[in-house]
């Protein structure tokens, strides 16, 4: 990029929250500018959503390679601005992906419990041989795999797309839903990976950091303005649910916290590494475990693998992504960040 970009820091602001706010917006389209009849049942009310979010993501690369200041208008060269590369992929993926695990020590070694206490169950059953364990550990992950590879909402939460849900939207399948399930999908978004890292880092990180924004300014600014879009989440849990305003506030508040900080490390990841698929392992991994867990009674292990995790996490945090394990240090790096220069 030129270092005379052109570009203004409103200008980059404005572009920005342009695209957050179509990113959500554009999910209502179908109901109120289209007009189409509600949805029949949760797959075709998924399937409208993903092609919403496609388009609107489509528009946010476009809007974003208009706005930029490159050098080169060539597709490689894009690519390489929005994170898309092949070269360090590796090292794009595992580095990344052992640091965010690091958060998840004291899950991981919760689930491993569980593990072992299903082990000596089947041993206790009768079933002791080894390999009759492995066996039916190895059928009951594969059963999971394709369980998940056919069910379209593990694709909404691990690959394609965030959803706001709108009661308006899913009366005529509520009924197959349940209550339960129907008030978390009201009060819940789920971060979907591809998506929200093209929207939310690959195109905002570059126009920002053109705009003259400092890089720990870019870093906290990315995830605020995604947690800004979400705040229609406020009006469906206090309009719509009866909830009081504080707890409203609360819940709300709660969920755009967590966004905050996911955001923050994401970005954190994409400017260091200037690789996409860095922020996009630890999104999908952080998605299928769900929240660090804390602790559990009875057990205190668990809390001091978490402890151990975090204060590993901290002390690899900046080692672990330093830019020269993801770029080549040559004079003509076409890293868009330019550590590597």
């Amino acid at each position: 990029m030129e270092p005379e970009t052109g570009l203004s820091k409103p200008m980059a602001v404005i572009a920005c929250a342009t695209m957050a706010f179509l990113y959500v917006a554009i999910l209502y389209a179908p109901t109120f500018i289209l007009r189409l009849p509600a949805p029949s049942s949760l797959k075709e009310f998924m399937i409208r959503r993903f092609i919403c979010v496609a388009i609107s993501s489509f528009m946010s690369l476009v809007l974003c390679a208009f706005l930029l200041p490159l050098r080169k208008r060539e597709a490689t060269y894009l690519l390489g601005v929005y994170g898309i590369r092949l070269d360090h992929f590796w090292q794009a993926v595992a580095f990344p992906l052992s640091l965010t695990s690091l958060m998840y020590a004291g899950s991981l070694v919760f689930k491993s419990l569980l593990l072992v206490d299903s082990w000596r169950e089947h041993m206790h059953q009768g079933e002791g041989f080894f390999f009759n364990c492995v066996k039916a550990i190895l059928q009951s992950f594969l059963a999971g795999l394709s369980s998940t590879a056919s069910n379209v909402l593990a694709w909404r939460n691990y690959v394609v797309v965030s959803l706001v849900i709108d009661r308006s939207e899913i009366t005529s399948f509520k009924d197959n839903l349940g209550r339960c399930t129907l008030t978390k999908w009201l009060s819940i978004s789920i971060k979907a990976p591809i998506t929200e890292e093209l929207v939310f880092r690959a195109c905002m990180i570059p126009l920002l950091l053109c705009g003259g924004f400092d890089i720990y300014v870019v870093i906290l600014l990315c995830p605020i303005l995604f947690s800004l879009a979400h705040l229609n989440h406020w009006m469906e849990i206090y309009g719509r649910q009866n909830y009081s305003l504080l707890k409203a506030f609360m819940v709300v508040g709660l969920q755009l916290g967590y966004t905050v900080i996911f955001g923050s490390y994401a970005s954190f990841l994409f400017i260091r590494t200037g690789h996409l698929v860095a922020p996009l392992v630890a999104h999908i991994f952080c998605n299928f475990m769900g929240l660090p867990m804390l602790f559990v009674r009875r057990t205190g292990i668990v809390s001091l693998a978490f402890i151990a995790g975090a204060v590993a996490f901290i002390c690899l945090l900046c080692p672990i992504t330093r830019p020269h394990l993801y770029n080549d240090g040559t004079d003509d790096c076409e890293c868009w960040h330019g550590y590597c220069s």
